[in-house]
């Protein structure tokens, strides 16, 4: 299996030969042929998990957001202007796979074990805008025309 070649493997193992870590930063799940985004967004995943891990501890949320530039009031490409509500972070733990059977007629479901489950924490900013309850990724919410000032909306009733 080691064609010949005699040597510990201290971590010998599937996927012993992988590093362990980060080996570079890199725009994951990129199509191919598709252009890099701008420099300050290549590592903007990075920033959304750092703004989690520590929103929570934010003494002052509000300043927070500021820093993240998330803004309060912004307008999204199509001039509609939303107000931000609420800022939702949630854990995910991934605990099985399903595949694909070979001839599309069913799936495989496997439980994982425990090194190949993962962790993921998710992050909603909940913006209103006039009439409904709009969910914004982090990039959306950053892609907002910041428009925050002290500001009156009117309602319109729904018919």
């Amino acid at each position: 299996m080691h064609g010949g070649h005699h040597h510990d493997h201290p971590h010998a193992g599937p996927g012993h030969n992988r590093q362990s870590g980060t080996a570079q930063w890199q725009v994951p799940h990129r199509p191919e042929g598709a252009d890099l985004p701008p420099p300050q967004e290549r590592e903007l995943d990075l920033v959304e998990a750092s703004f989690v891990e520590n929103f929570a501890r934010a003494t002052d949320p509000t300043s927070f957001i500021r820093l993240a530039g998330i803004p309060f009031v912004g307008r999204d490409v199509s001039g509609k202007i939303l107000h931000l509500l609420r800022v939702e972070t949630a854990d995910h733990v991934d605990m099985g796979s399903v595949v694909p059977l070979l001839g599309g007629k069913g799936v495989r479901y496997d439980v994982l074990p425990a090194r190949m489950t993962s962790r993921r924490q998710h992050l909603n900013f909940l913006y209103h805008d006039g009439q409904a309850i709009v969910r914004l990724s982090f990039a959306e919410a950053r892609r907002l025309e910041d428009r925050t000032d002290a500001s009156h909306f009117d309602i319109e009733p729904t018919e």
